[in-house]
């Protein structure tokens, strides 16, 4: 893996840059889909590139239960398992050894976990973390990571944070926020110098009904979107909003159609992929401030969830 800074941001301290693996050349700042069991959820790889990405995110933890990291190795590794040519990068599972497991007991050595599929009992290691992720084949493998009490904390405390941690991180290094997160998100974790992000939450906001816009969120299983024959966003030019209604997209979520799920996830991806483009495009240009002022005025209550402005309707 190489990484290289293209362009710094004078506004800010966010950065453009070029991150290169064997598999794909990533522009940054981005976003990763996450695959937790290797496919994004409904989509083929062949959607995912056509959204523009080239690096998603698979789960070590749930790969090593199911199907088992040998076999994954033994059928070729994840890019031939899945179907996927980009990159990907596997976390190592400790988070969801934190979240998950009905057990965990962590000691200097590792940790033991049951595994909330069947309660079989598991220690992990270090060095077994590795181990399974250079098995799964992955471009980009995370070490170990154990999970402090504090988890979840609000978005002002995690800016914060960032704020002390982002300027200790070496400058010739892609700079990662795993599990993070919404626009605003993203907006303030680049304004903070971070480059890469992942998270569930285009897909699994799709899924149950919620759908981002350049304007904030249409949430599709609303009665009064019954009717309605726009798209869910008119400025938007993703694939499903050139050709499926409001009315279609909530009768398909309301009759619980796979379809929907499907459609919903393919156009909160566009949107999120289309964000980190004009994110990059403001940085090159010298126009973050400008692009960051704006996406909170169309969203007033992302700045209120950021903590940089207080509620006032509508918001």
């Amino acid at each position: 893996m190489q990484y290289q800074v293209q362009q710094s941001d004078r506004h800010s301290k966010g950065r453009v840059g070029l991150l290169t693996t064997g598999h794909a050349e990533v522009e940054t700042p981005a976003f990763m889909p996450v695959g937790s069991l290797g496919p994004v959820k409904g989509l083929e790889p062949e959607d995912l590139q056509s959204l523009g990405f080239r690096l998603i995110l698979n789960n070590a933890y749930h790969l090593y239960l199911r199907p088992g990291h040998k076999i994954v190795a033994d059928m070729g590794g994840l890019h031939a398992f899945t179907g996927w040519p980009g990159a990907i990068l596997t976390d190592s599972g400790g988070f969801q050894i934190f979240s998950l497991a009905k057990l965990c007991e962590i000691t200097d050595e590792g940790v033991t976990f049951q595994s909330h599929i069947d309660g079989s009992t598991h220690f992990l290691t270090p060095e077994k973390a590795i181990e399974i992720e250079e098995a799964l084949g992955a471009d980009i493998i995370m070490a170990l990571d154990q999970c402090v009490a504090l988890v979840g904390e609000g978005k002002p405390d995690m800016y914060a944070m960032l704020d002390v941690t982002v300027p200790e991180l070496p400058e010739s290094k892609p700079r990662y926020l795993m599990g993070v997160g919404h626009p605003e998100d993203l907006l303030e974790g680049v304004a903070r110098g971070i480059d890469l992000f992942d998270c569930v939450v285009p897909s699994r906001h799709g899924r149950t009904g919620s759908l981002f816009t350049r304007t904030g969120r249409v949430v599709i299983k609303q009665a009064r979107y019954a009717e309605d024959e726009r798209p869910i966003d008119p400025d938007c030019t993703c694939p499903v909003c050139r050709r499926y209604s409001r009315a279609y997209l909530h009768h398909l979520f309301i009759v619980k159609e796979m379809l929907g799920a499907r459609l919903n996830t393919i156009h909160n991806l566009w949107y999120f992929s289309e964000l980190m483009r004009q994110i990059r495009e403001a940085l090159r240009e010298g126009t973050f401030p400008e692009f960051r002022d704006a996406f909170y005025r169309n969203h007033p209550r992302q700045a209120v969830m950021a903590g940089l402005a207080e509620c006032e309707e509508p918001c």
